[in-house]
C-alpha cells in the first residue's frame, strides 16, 4: 500500500512525457508540411521564362521601371504599321509598312545602331502584318493595301529574298503575332470585312489550324508569349478600344479573361520581360488620341498597374527587346508618321 502513491506519479510522469512527444510530433508534421507547401507554390510558379521568381528576400519582383532617350540613328522613311522582327546580333528587320503619306511600302530595311540599310523589297507593297522568327527564319503573316492577304511570306535577310511560304485560312490585317516552342500564334485581326475572334497557330512546313477563339472579334491587340501563354491587352472591338486582359493557354485551347487595363487602349505594342507584359503606349478609340502610357501586367496573376511614360505619345510602333532594353521603331505621333527610334532602357533605382 505505501508504494501506490509512487505509482500514480510515474504514471503522471508518462502521461506528461507522451503528450510532449505528441506536441514535438505534430509541430514537426506542421513544419513538414509547410515546407512542401512552399516547394509546390514555387514550382506551380515558375515558367521556363522566369516569370514568377521572387527576390532573394521572398519580396514581389516589382516591374521595370524604364529610361528613354531618342537613338541618333533614323529610318529612310517616315514609317507605321510595319512588320518587325529581332534577327539578332543587334539588327532588325522592318518590312512593308505606311509611309507620311498613308501610302503602303515593298521596302524592306534592316537597321542596327549604326542606322539602316536596304534589305529587299516584297513582291507587293503592304502594311499591318506581323513577323515572327521560326526555326532561325523570319515569316511573315498576313498584311493588306487595299484589301487584306491571306499569305504567309518567308524573308531571307542574307539573301534579301521574299517567297509565299503558306496561307492562312482567311485573309488577316490588324492581327497580333507571337511565338510559343517553334509555333506562331496570330491573334485576332481583319479579314476586309469583319473582325476576327480567332487564334490561328502554323509551323513552317505545315498548315495552319485553329487553336482558339476569343470572345470577340478583336483588331490591334497588344499581345506577348510569357510562360508558356499568350497575354493579349486591348486592341479594337467593332470601333471601340477595349480594356480586357485575355490569357491563351495552347495546350487547353482555352482564352480566359484574367484582368482589365487601367484604361482602354488599341494599337498598342507589347513586350515581355521577366514576369511582366509591358504594354507600350497606344491610343484609345479615336484616331489621334495617341498616349505614352506603360502599363505592366503581371503574368502571375492579371494584375495591371501604370509603369511610367514613352518620351512621347506614340501609337502603331514596332516595338522589339533586345535583352533588357526595348528599341520602339517608326510609329504614329500626335504630330504624324515618324522615321525615329527610341530606345527605352531600365532606370536606375
Amino acid at each position: 500500500m505505501a508504494r501506490a502513491p509512487r505509482s500514480r506519479v510515474a504514471v503522471r510522469r508518462r502521461m506528461i512525457l507522451r503528450r510532449r512527444a505528441l506536441a514535438a510530433l505534430a509541430m514537426l508534421v506542421v513544419l513538414a508540411l509547410v515546407t512542401w507547401a512552399g516547394v509546390l507554390g514555387s514550382h506551380g510558379r515558375s515558367g521556363a521564362d522566369g516569370a514568377a521568381r521572387a527576390s532573394p528576400t521572398g519580396s514581389p519582383v516589382p516591374a521595370v521601371r524604364f529610361a528613354g532617350r531618342r537613338l541618333p540613328v533614323a529610318l529612310p522613311f517616315a514609317l507605321q504599321d510595319e512588320a518587325c522582327v529581332y534577327l539578332g546580333s543587334g539588327r532588325v528587320a522592318l518590312i512593308g509598312g505606311l509611309d507620311a503619306a498613308d501610302t503602303s511600302s515593298a521596302a524592306v530595311s534592316v537597321l542596327d545602331a549604326q542606322g539602316a540599310r536596304s534589305g529587299g523589297l516584297l513582291h507587293e507593297p503592304q502594311h499591318d502584318a506581323q513577323a515572327a522568327m521560326l526555326d532561325g527564319s523570319v515569316f511573315v503573316f498576313g498584311g493588306g493595301q487595299f484589301s487584306s492577304y491571306e499569305h504567309i511570306l518567308a524573308y531571307d535577310p542574307a539573301a534579301e529574298r521574299v517567297n509565299e511560304a503558306g496561307n492562312l485560312p482567311t485573309a488577316t490585317s490588324d492581327a497580333a503575332v507571337s511565338v510559343i516552342a517553334g509555333t506562331a500564334y496570330v491573334v485576332g485581326g481583319y479579314d476586309g470585312q469583319r473582325a476576327l475572334d480567332t487564334v490561328v497557330a502554323w509551323r513552317p512546313g505545315g498548315r495552319p489550324w485553329l487553336a482558339g477563339r476569343l470572345p470577340y472579334g478583336l483588331r490591334y491587340p497588344a499581345v506577348a508569349a510569357i510562360g508558356g501563354r499568350l497575354l493579349i491587352g486591348g486592341g479594337s472591338r467593332a470601333e471601340a478600344a477595349t480594356r480586357a486582359i485575355l490569357s491563351f493557354d495552347p495546350a487547353s485551347g482555352v482564352v480566359s479573361r484574367v484582368g482589365e487595363l487601367p484604361f482602354a487602349v488599341t494599337h498598342a505594342a507589347a513586350v515581355a520581360l521577366g514576369r511582366y507584359v509591358y504594354v507600350l503606349g497606344g491610343r484609345g478609340s479615336e484616331p489621334g488620341s495617341q498616349h505614352a502610357a506603360i502599363t505592366a501586367i503581371d503574368a502571375t496573376n492579371g494584375h495591371a498597374l501604370p509603369d511610367g511614360a514613352l518620351p512621347l505619345r506614340l501609337s502603331d510602333t514596332c516595338a522589339v527587346a533586345l535583352g533588357d532594353r526595348i528599341w520602339l521603331i517608326g510609329g504614329l505621333s500626335t504630330t504624324g508618321t515618324l522615321a525615329s527610334v527610341y530606345e527605352l532602357t531600365p532606370a536606375a533605382p
